[in-house]
């Protein structure tokens, strides 16, 4: 009982000022559209060591309205007479093997491996093509699996500054957006595991490119 009589005016307090920043940003910051984040741009030259770029456009709608799609973009880079195909999305969902499902014609489950420094992706084999599938996140590593998605955002959104952020309208409190890359090879006379070291190597220095331009929220 003591110990409670000790803290409760420091928790009041604390109680106290976190309901007035609240207030503050609710009546006094204006509130911003947020939709212009939304339609990100997907620049048309992405540089990627080694290859050559042949071929970039915008990638077709869905068959059906999917919302969480909010930008799409097609790349295709060659080098030894070797062609790589990249679909990149800018999503509001993290479910890579969901989204490879309903938004590829890829039917074939993938191995979940992980990179030290990068974070988690699948790899996997659909007919003649190996691919790599990943999620880059506005924080944190990679992901792959709807698991790991949430897993990374609890993580970054529970922080104390990300919450401060959130309560002086810098930053909003949750925070889906992914930019969900899948590349592809074909196999033609390559094993899986060759394919897979050729997509591993091109997606090192793909994520590192995007990872440090992701869209401000």
């Amino acid at each position: 009982m003591f110990i409670w009589k000790q803290l409760r005016i420091p928790l009041l307090a604390f109680t106290c000022c976190g309901v007035m920043l609240v207030l503050t940003r609710v009546i006094l910051l204006p509130k911003t559209d947020k939709s212009d984040n939304d339609s990100l741009i997907f620049t048309n030259e992405v540089p990627l060591p080694q290859w050559h770029l042949t071929k970039n456009h915008s990638l077709p709608e869905p068959e059906k309205i999917y919302p969480e799609l909010k930008a799409q973009q097609y790349y295709q880079y060659s080098k030894n007479q070797l062609l790589l195909d990249i679909e990149m999305r800018y999503m509001t969902e993290g479910d890579v093997p969901k989204l490879i499902k309903e938004l590829t014609s890829v039917s074939s489950s993938a191995t979940v491996r992980q990179r030290e420094g990068i974070g988690y992706y699948g790899v996997g084999v659909e007919g003649e093509r190996a691919y790599l599938s990943a999620c880059i996140n506005p924080r944190g590593k990679t992901t792959f699996t709807n698991q790991q998605f949430n897993e990374n955002r609890f993580f970054y959104e529970t922080r104390p500054l990300h919450i401060l952020s959130w309560l002086l309208g810098q930053a909003q409190l949750q925070d889906r957006r992914c930019l969900w890359t899948h590349l592809s090879i074909p196999l033609k006379n390559s094993s899986p595991e060759d394919a897979y070291q050729v997509l591993e190597n091109a997606w090192v220095s793909w994520y590192q490119w995007w990872r440090s331009r992701f869209p401000n929220q």
